[in-house]
């Protein structure tokens, strides 16, 4: 007897209560409608995205537009900051220019006298051009504190620059009798800042440092390094008689100096240089002990002019 071959590809009848793909009736108007609404909805989602997207521009602009009012505000209020302790220092400055004036003009005076010996003539004129650079350099000095702003920047290797201070100071220090200990530093160490301002920062406290120490037998004075991803320390330590802590606490007041021939703007300016490569000073001094500041910049900013001693 022979049984009949079941075709799998043969489509069973729907089940009760099923509704074959074939039977649905597909209306015309019907799909013309959900073709429009399709339209329409995608019509507006593209509208809306438009939307969205040009707010998220105009707030990527207000929030570009605010950084750029709150980094202007910021120099601004520094600007006045110093504009303000230039008023302040107005009559300290007329006292500070007075004194060497007057001892200038004196000597030149002297100078005017024929019967003058040749020798005693080169002694006064030798004066008389110490106190004119005195003023010279207490002039510059205020106008890179009023200034306060960083010129130009540049990367180099923090090795060249301790190299640079080293060569500078150490004739100095083996003059005075003190031990200079400069720091290794690793070759590759780079940062991105005004050199020219940082070398008159780092060379301000290394020679109050060197002042400092002076008296000392065994003076000695270390220039230290220490970095991190962002920041870079430098410590000027010495073994000095040290300062109180009044004294300290007006360290970088305006034309308050400590030395005879300072200007008393040298540390002041060393703090702008700091502040303007995006770090500070600190110090920390004991009587009899000696001090140490450590001046913090900022690896990839660069902001400054130049610097005076102190």
């Amino acid at each position: 007897m022979m049984h009949r071959a079941v075709n799998s590809t043969e489509s069973s009848p729907p089940a009760a209560g099923q509704t074959s793909l074939a039977e649905v009736p597909l209306d015309p108007v019907r799909l013309a409608e959900a073709f429009r609404l399709f339209n329409q909805v995608s019509e507006e989602l593209s509208t809306a995205y438009g939307a969205l997207e040009r707010q998220v521009e105009a707030l990527t602009a207000e929030l570009a537009a605010a950084n750029a009012e709150t980094q202007r505000l910021r120099e601004q209020a520094e600007r006045n900051a110093r504009l303000a302790a230039m008023g302040e220092m107005a009559a300290q400055l007329a006292h500070q220019l007075r004194t060497p004036l007057a001892a200038a003009l004196l000597y030149a005076g002297n100078l005017e006298n024929p019967g003058l010996p040749e020798a005693t003539r080169i002694s006064i004129a030798q004066k008389t051009v110490g106190r004119l650079k005195h003023l010279e350099r207490l002039i510059q000095d205020m106008l890179l504190f009023a200034r306060g702003e960083v010129l130009g920047r540049e990367s180099f290797e923090v090795a060249d620059l301790l190299g640079e201070l080293a060569h500078t100071f150490e004739p100095l220090a083996r003059m005075r009798g003190v031990e200079f200990a400069p720091a290794e530093v690793p070759a590759g160490l780079v940062i991105t800042g005004n050199r020219k301002a940082l070398v008159g920062a780092l060379t301000n406290l290394l020679e109050n440092a060197l002042q400092a120490s002076a008296d000392n037998p065994a003076g000695k004075v270390s220039l230290g390094v220490a970095a991190t991803d962002d920041l870079l320390a430098f410590s000027i330590k010495d073994n000095g008689r040290g300062m109180t802590p009044d004294v300290v606490a007006r360290l970088f007041e305006p034309f308050f100096t400590t030395r005879a021939e300072g200007t008393g703007l040298g540390l002041a300016i060393a703090r702008g240089v700091a502040r303007a490569h995006g770090g500070g000073i600190d110090v920390a001094s004991e009587p009899a002990v000696g001090t140490e500041f450590v001046l913090t910049v900022g690896r990839g900013m660069g902001d400054i002019a130049n610097s005076g001693s102190d």
